[in-house]
Parts: structure tokens; C-alpha cells; sequence
């Protein structure tokens, strides 16, 4: 039996570890589809551990999340954390700010779509401070 901190998507290998420049705790990043200039897609498997998440950030062609296992959190500036499960898919319009990552006591995996990449891949921004972060868990 697989704990909450295990991953349970098996479809694709873990990937390299993320920077510690761009995200609070463990994640690791699968790059499936490099970004080319056929495309303009860029396409990644992103694993969190449980409390994990990236920075704000921006995506110049927008992006489009897939959650694939796991329980994870998605907010854009302004607005109220929304809660992610397994099959969910959030559409994010070019230049929001945002951040995801998953809830403090699951992992979360989801599969990013970097679309347009000739304007930009991502743009990153401040680091989610905790007390953003635990409005999700409230």
C-alpha cells in the first residue's frame, strides 16, 4: 500500500529534480516534449510532494495543467484557491499570475502544456509565502 507521499502515477519515470530557485519543497520534472520551433508546445511531467509548489509565475502563451493523481492546489492572483484531483484540467489564459502545487498531505502529479512557447516558456515571480499557501488547507 502506497503512502500519501509515494507517487502513484506510474505512466512516466520521476524526472530531474526541480530548482530550489523556483519552488518551495520537493518537486521533480519529467520533460516530454522539449519546446521546438515545429510545436510550439512544451510538455512536462510535474510530480509534487506532499506541502510542495512552484513560485507565481506567468506563461507568455499560456498554459494548460491535466491532473493525473493526487490532491493539488491552483490559484490564480486575487482569487481563491482551487482544490485539483485526478482528471481535472485548468485552461490558463497567457500572462496570469498563478501558482500550483500540491496540498500538505498528498502528493500531487500533473501533466503541463506550455503552449505558444515562441512568445516564452514561463516568467518567474515571488515565492508563495506560507500564509497564501495554508489558505488552501483552511
Amino acid at each position: 500500500m502506497m503512502n500519501s507521499s509515494e507517487n502513484t502515477n506510474t505512466i512516466f519515470q520521476k524526472g530531474e529534480r526541480a530548482p530550489a530557485d523556483y519552488f518551495t519543497g520537493t518537486v521533480w520534472f519529467n520533460n516530454l516534449v522539449p519546446a521546438d520551433e515545429v510545436l510550439n508546445t512544451q510538455i512536462g511531467n510535474v510530480i509534487f510532494e506532499p506541502g510542495a509548489r512552484n513560485y507565481w509565475h506567468t506563461h507568455p502563451g499560456g498554459q494548460i495543467l491535466i491532473a493525473t493523481a493526487g490532491v493539488g492546489y491552483y490559484q490564480e492572483k486575487g482569487k481563491p484557491v482551487q482544490i485539483l484531483h485526478a482528471g481535472d484540467v485548468v485552461k490558463i489564459s497567457p500572462d496570469i499570475v498563478h501558482w500550483h502545487g500540491a496540498s500538505p498531505d498528498s502528493t500531487f502529479t500533473h501533466i503541463a502544456v506550455n503552449s505558444n512557447t515562441q512568445n516564452g516558456i514561463v516568467h518567474w515571480l515571488d515565492k508563495v509565502t506560507d500564509e497564501e499557501y495554508l489558505e488552501g488547507s483552511a
